[in-house]
């Protein structure tokens, strides 16, 4: 019987929150099927991998090479799949994030398995997983299933519940990623990050900024509001080709798909690209000054408005209300 193995990956002194609802995805399929589940993770520390115990997860792989030091998109998908052939997983569950939308189909091919991107549910029936996922710009959903003996599957952020559930013990287990500097492909040199900024894939609120911000000078108003709320910034896609923003902030079809509890979209019309990539939100509030703007369609709560009129007293009120 084949079992299921998550990628994890680390952030700071602990896990990201998208490996923490992968653990959870894969305990509630482990559960469902009656096989046991595992991780892996790449040159991690025990300091950042307590916190899957809470989630759990009894056994951990922590993979370790120094070719692995810095990312490589070959070599990570290369270390996890030599893991799933040797220790029998055929079932592998990744955070649809950057790294995992990489290293995913990768995985897939060297597996020979069956592969389903941006999943937002696995269900079982009749002994076997079904994936739900969105398609045609998030307008409908549609399930499927693997028919390969492996597969592999990538998580939306933000969808899968991070449910706790106390492991008895957590076994750090050292497993030596034997790689040849061939199988690494490409290697990143060198990283620009922003510090202490959420990452608009991960954040559990964003607050985004469009056209109707009218130049990047406002963007501060986007910040400030975000910064209140605790929120990641992000940026449609005209204000990201304006050079505004960077495009790591760009949500929409060419950027990132994000499903937050909360999403606020200050000056942005709502076209199908940018719906496609954050409609999936549980609470959208759009600010725009044309009421008969496509946002509004997609919205709970709606502000009709100059969002750069908005967006000070709504800070404001917010503070105040938080005290």
């Amino acid at each position: 019987m084949k079992k299921i193995l998550v990628y994890l990956e680390a952030q700071k002194n602990t896990l990201k929150r998208s490996s923490l609802e992968a653990i959870s995805a894969a305990r509630n399929l482990s559960k469902e099927m009656n096989i046991p589940f595992a991780a892996a993770i790449i040159n991690g520390t025990e300091e950042n991998l307590q916190i899957a115990k809470e989630y759990g997860l009894n056994d951990v792989f922590n993979m370790q090479s120094n070719l692995l030091e810095k990312y490589s998109c070959s070599g990570y998908a290369a270390a996890l799949s030599n893991i799933a052939k040797e220790k029998g997983f055929g079932i592998v569950l990744i955070p649809a994030n950057i790294a995992g939308l990489e290293i995913a189909p990768r995985i897939a091919i060297r597996l020979q398995a069956g592969y389903i991107a941006d999943c937002i549910a696995l269900e079982i029936q009749n002994g076997e997983i079904i994936a739900k996922k969105p398609i045609y710009a998030g307008k409908a959903q549609v399930s499927a299933k693997i028919d390969t003996e492996n597969k592999v599957f990538t998580l939306r952020p933000n969808v899968f519940t991070a449910s706790k559930e106390e492991a008895s013990v957590l076994n750090i287990i050292p497993y030596a990623a034997n790689l040849t500097e061939k199988e690494l492909g490409a290697i990143v040199t060198s990283t620009m990050k922003n510090e202490g900024k959420l990452d608009v894939a991960e954040a559990d609120i964003i607050v985004t900024g469009g056209r109707g911000m009218k130049g990047p000078e406002n963007f501060h108003l986007v910040e400030e509001l975000s910064a209140t709320l605790g929120a990641a910034v992000g940026a449609s896609r005209a204000v990201v080709d304006a050079g505004w923003r960077p495009h790591s902030e760009q949500v929409g079809q060419t950027g990132k798909t994000v499903s937050p509890t909360l999403y606020v979209a200050c000056g942005i019309s709502g076209a199908i690209q940018h719906l496609a990539g954050m409609s999936s939100a549980k609470y959208i509030v759009a600010i725009n000054k044309d009421k008969d703007a496509p946002i509004f369609k997609v919205t709970d709560y709606g502000i009709v408005g100059d969002a750069i009129a908005v967006l000070p007293k709504l800070n404001e009120n917010i503070k105040k209300i938080k005290g």
